[in-house]
């Protein structure tokens, strides 16, 4: 990234920040009301931390986006639970570490080259909002069970529309492996035209047939801009005419993020003309950091999806609720992806009766005081092929420092993150008792893992 543009983006990062403190002491503190709340959660696939206009690109526009975070409070460390797709979708939905439920890494078509299967214990947060009275509906992207009994309706959504795989081989044929993952419920479909426009007017669609006073839940995970980088071709050439100078791989990525961020303004728009807009809190995030290799940007942060560092695991985070999230504020306060689950269940009143690891920041949307909680976050992936071979890097932060193992089996790296946000300088030899310390965190998490089965009952 050119040091102008880099410049750039931390002096926009910055301002937020700086400006967070401000907005939010301006912001008298509101009480839910009592009327619940409508929930839409968008979770789009592989977006780097830094490829939004409003958190620092210098080279796409994302009006969409960049006004729900005019409109509401935009993140600035938030945190995927995992730096790839299942795991992360695990923890959104259940509000519990991907491993406790099952999912240590990437179900994918193939037993063999498949590293997780969500238990049958775990309580997904369609059923817990079904008791507060919610209708629910996933529109989009799955990828945690291709088959009976691990599908959308079988675990407690009331409607899905969407792709059961992990990711397309191509957006307008849909097809993974040869194998046709579209589906309305149980039916399979095979519906004409790019997924995004698709994902998108499915959701528009169910929103207008919502009706006023019925709380609901939608789930809107997109498959982009996941590979394979594949923007429609007109707005691949609108991008290559306003920014002659992108190389072709970055040029195709930034054309898939704009057409992505166009499709969540039709939901926006739907959600608006429905009359719904006023009462729903919308959460926008990345379910991992950006793909390096796709031409994906994650701002200054080291390196990008599927590692430990920064770039894997930082991910942007926007919130709206008219009337109740004041407009254009920020906050830096830490949430990582199963803190989503808590977050609604508060938001709609809705009983949780079950243990999670995932913490409310109800209160932190609301412009309330909200300490952040004593608690050390933990992160892990599990893998096959040559590099992992089906083990697992990890990784914990307690505070400002971070421990983690970058490959299978290879030494524990020590950053302090206060000191160090770039992850340039490993402190693990220089400060051993604290590399020690939280060594024996992770262990004994890990430990915790160890027991709970993340393959199909009866396979090995």
């Amino acid at each position: 990234m050119p040091d102008l543009n880099r410049r750039r983006f931390l002096s926009l990062a910055g301002t937020a920040v700086a400006g967070a403190a401000n907005a939010l002491a301006a912001t008298k503190e509101r009480a839910v009301p009592a009327v619940q709340p409508n929930l839409l959660v968008i979770l789009v696939d592989d977006l780097g931390y830094g490829d939004l206009a409003c958190y620092g690109a210098p080279d796409l526009k994302t009006p969409h986006l960049d006004r729900l975070a005019a409109d509401g409070i935009k993140f600035t460390n938030a945190y995927a639970n995992c730096p790839v797709c299942s795991p992360t979708r695990a923890a959104l939905l259940t509000g519990r570490y991907q491993e406790l439920v099952g999912v240590p890494g990437v179900i994918r078509t193939h037993l063999g080259n498949s590293w997780g299967h969500l238990t049958p214990d775990a309580v997904l947060l369609p059923s817990v909002l079904k008791k507060a009275g919610y209708a629910s509906a996933i529109v989009g992207k799955w990828h945690l069970g291709l088959q009976s009994p691990n599908t959308p309706t079988e675990r407690g959504f009331d409607f899905f529309h969407g792709f059961l795989g992990d990711m397309m081989d191509d957006y307008y044929s849909h097809r993974r492996h040869g194998i046709n993952y579209m589906m309305r419920n149980t039916t399979s479909i095979d519906p004409k035209g790019h997924a995004t426009d698709l994902f998108s007017q499915w959701a528009a669609d169910w929103l207008t047939q919502q009706k006023a006073g019925s709380p609901f839940f939608l789930y809107l995970p997109y498959n982009a801009p996941h590979g394979p980088i594949q923007p429609p071709k007109e707005w691949l050439e609108r991008v290559q005419a306003r920014e002659p100078q992108l190389k072709p791989k970055r040029a195709k990525i930034v054309a898939l993020i704009e057409h992505m961020d166009h499709g969540i303004g039709q939901v926006l728009a739907a959600l608006e003309d429905a009359g719904h807009a006023d009462n729903t809190l919308v959460v926008f995030v990345s379910d991992n950091g950006g793909d390096l290799p796709a031409g994906a940007f994650n701002g200054p942060v080291r390196s990008g999806k599927g590692t430990m560092y920064e770039g894997g695991l930082r991910v942007p985070m926007i919130a709206r609720w008219p009337g109740h999230i004041a407009k254009g504020t920020a906050t830096g306060r830490i949430a990582l992806t199963m803190d989503i689950f808590a977050t609604c269940c508060e938001a709609a009143g809705a009983k949780v009766g079950h243990e999670i690891d995932g913490v409310s920041f109800l209160r932190t949307l609301l412009g309330q005081k909200q300490p952040a909680p004593e608690r050390d976050l933990f992160f892990g992936r599990r893998e096959g092929g040559r590099f992992f071979n089906g083990g697992t890097i990890e990784c914990v932060r307690r505070g400002d420092w971070k421990l983690l193992r970058s490959k299978p089996g290879g030494p524990l790296e020590l950053y302090n993150l206060a000191a160090d946000p770039l992850e340039k300088r490993d402190l693990a030899k220089d400060k051993p008792e604290k590399a020690r310390e939280l060594a024996q965190a992770l262990n004994d998490q890990l430990a915790r893992y160890a027991r709970v089965p993340w393959k199909p009952p009866g396979k090995k």
